[in-house]
C-alpha cells in the first residue's frame, strides 16, 4: 500500500468516526417540578422511550427541580433561545410572552379530564402554533389534575375566604382567587415553600400532587375541592434542535410522544387521588364544597371570565368552538 493510500484511508477513517460521534444527539431538559413529581416522572419515561426507539441516537437528560437555573416562566424563553434543548413548561406560566397560553385555564369553563380533552381540540392547534413562533415544538402536553385550594382555616361560607393570602402559579387564578375574596400572590413553585414558612401566605390554589411535592400538612390544613381552572404541561423542544435530528428519528419521537400522552393524562388521574389519600393520611382535611357555596365561587368568577375575553379576544372563537360542539 502506497502513503497516499494510507493517508487516505487514514482520513476516511477519521471521517467516518466523526459522523458517528456527531450522529448521537444528547439534549437536555429543563423543569422546574421536583423529582417524583408526576411531570417529571413523566418527562424520564418519556426519555427512555425515545433511547430505545432511536437505538440510543437521540438521549434526553431530565434535569428537575430547576437545576438549570430556570424558574417556570422562564422555560418558554429558555428554550426559543436554545438555553436549553427541551423543557416541561407550565403553559399558562407563559401569559407574559401571550396571553392566549392563559385560554386553558378559563374560570369554570371545563369540569372534567374528558371534557378537557374536548377542548383542546380547538385549543391545542393554536398553542402549537404559538409555540412556532416561539421556536420550538410541542412534543406532548398533560394536564394538572384537579384544582384544590389549600388554606390553615376551615371555611363554611364565602365571607370566610375573605384577605387570605392565597399562592397561584398564573395570573387567571390568582385572579379567580382574588374575585372570590381572597388575596391572591402570582409566586413561581421554587418560592412557595419559603412564602409558607415565613407566612407570607397562607394558602395556595394548585393540583393535589403538588400539595404531595410540597407537603403542605407541614403548613396547611384544609383541602377544598374547588376545581377553579385547568392547566397543563406542555414538553417542547427547540426548533433548531429538532431539525438537526434526522427524519427517522424525528418520526421515532413523534410516535413515541403520541403513543405516551394518553398513559400520562391518566397518570395525573391517578395522581390526584394518590394524593389526595397521602394528604388525608399526613393530618389534612378534605373539606366538600357545598353547591351553594360552588355556585357563589362560580358566580364570582364570572367576572374573571369576561375580563379574560376581553383582554384576550383572539381566546374567544376557540372557546366558542368548543362550546358549540358540546
Amino acid at each position: 500500500m502506497t502513503i497516499l493510500k494510507s493517508i487516505a484511508l487514514g482520513a476516511a477513517t477519521v471521517i467516518a468516526l466523526a459522523n458517528v460521534a456527531t450522529a448521537e444527539t444528547k439534549l437536555r431538559l429543563s423543569d422546574v417540578l421536583p423529582e417524583g413529581n408526576f411531570q417529571v416522572e413523566n418527562a424520564k419515561v418519556f426519555a427512555d422511550a425515545v433511547a430505545k426507539a432511536t437505538d440510543g441516537e437521540v438521549t434526553i437528560t431530565v434535569n428537575a427541580a430547576g437545576s438549570l437555573g430556570f424558574k417556570g416562566p422562564d422555560q418558554l424563553g429558555a428554550v426559543r433561545d436554545g438555553l436549553v434543548d427541551m423543557a416541561d413548561i407550565n403553559i399558562s406560566q407563559q401569559v407574559g410572552l401571550n396571553p392566549l397560553f392563559g385560554a386553558e385555564g378559563v374560570p369554570f369553563l371545563v369540569s372534567s379530564m374528558d371534557e378537557l380533552k374536548d377542548y383542546h381540540a380547538f385549543l391545542r392547534p393554536e398553542f402549537e402554533k404559538l409555540a412556532e413562533q416561539y421556536n420550538q415544538k410541542i412534543l406532548y402536553m398533560v394536564p394538572s389534575p384537579a384544582q384544590y385550594v389549600y388554606l390553615k382555616v376551615e371555611v363554611e361560607d364565602i365571607d370566610g375566604f375573605k384577605g387570605i393570602p392565597v399562592r397561584g402559579a398564573d395570573k387567571n387564578t390568582v385572579d379567580i382567587v382574588t374575585a372570590v375574596g381572597m388575596a391572591g400572590v402570582v409566586m413561581p413553585w421554587g418560592e412557595l415553600l419559603p412564602a409558607l414558612a415565613s407566612g407570607r401566605v397562607d394558602g395556595v390554589a394548585t393540583s393535589a400532587t403538588s400539595g404531595v411535592d410540597g407537603k403542605f400538612w407541614e403548613f396547611l390544613d384544609y383541602i377544598y375541592p374547588t376545581n377553579h381552572t385547568w392547566g397543563s404541561n406542555a414538553v417542547t423542544i427547540n426548533l433548531d434542535t429538532w431539525n438537526s435530528i434526522s427524519d427517522e428519528d424525528r418520526a421515532a419521537i413523534e410516535a413515541v410522544a403520541a403513543d405516551l400522552e394518553p398513559t400520562f393524562w391518566d397518570v395525573s388521574r391517578q395522581g390526584d387521588l394518590d394524593s389526595i389519600k397521602t394528604m388525608s393520611e399526613n393530618g389534612m382535611t378534605l373539606v366538600p364544597l357545598s353547591d351553594e357555596l360552588l355556585g357563589e365561587i362560580a358566580e364570582k368568577a364570572a367576572s374573571v371570565q369576561e375580563a379574560f375575553f376581553e383582554r384576550v379576544p383572539a381566546a374567544l372563537p376557540i372557546v366558542d368552538a368548543y362550546k358549540a360542539s358540546k
